[in-house]
């Protein structure tokens, strides 16, 4: 099977964050006030966009944020094919640090990609999340 990733739409990108997320909040809730500025990337297996991760760059980093596969197509290497893809594209355009805030329970997965954990954690909705960062080797 062929797959691609590519820039798309913000709200292509809702679709599925809202499908994997928070299926159960109103279909606003996933939107972020930032996505105007952001730039989205979906995995796409033949036509059907499987993975979307949002990328927001602030001078020399990137934050990366509401990465979600649907739920068929997880455990299936798609998610991780997005995200290297993202943190080569951070790297091609000479950033030094990529970031995000990890659920607890997917820190394990982050390590794979060279993310390491910083002190910061926090609570938000029920859930808890550490930060982590990669530094990006010029």
């Amino acid at each position: 099977m062929k797959t691609t990733i590519k820039i798309i739409d913000k709200e292509k990108a809702w679709e599925v964050r809202h499908k994997v997320m928070w299926p159960d909040k109103d279909f606003d809730y996933i939107k972020l006030e930032v996505d105007d500025i952001g730039i989205h990337y979906g995995l796409f297996v033949e036509d059907e966009l499987i993975s979307v991760i949002s990328l927001f760059v602030n001078h020399h980093e990137a934050q990366f944020r509401k990465f979600a596969t649907l739920q068929h197509a997880q455990g299936k290497g798609y998610g991780s094919r997005l995200l290297d893809f993202v943190i080569n594209e951070a790297k091609n355009q000479g950033l030094n640090r990529i970031w995000c805030n990890a659920r607890q329970n997917k820190i394990d997965f982050y390590k794979k990609f060279g993310l390491q954990e910083t002190s910061h954690r926090f609570t938000k909705g029920g859930k808890s999340y550490a930060i982590m960062e990669k530094i990006i080797e010029g």
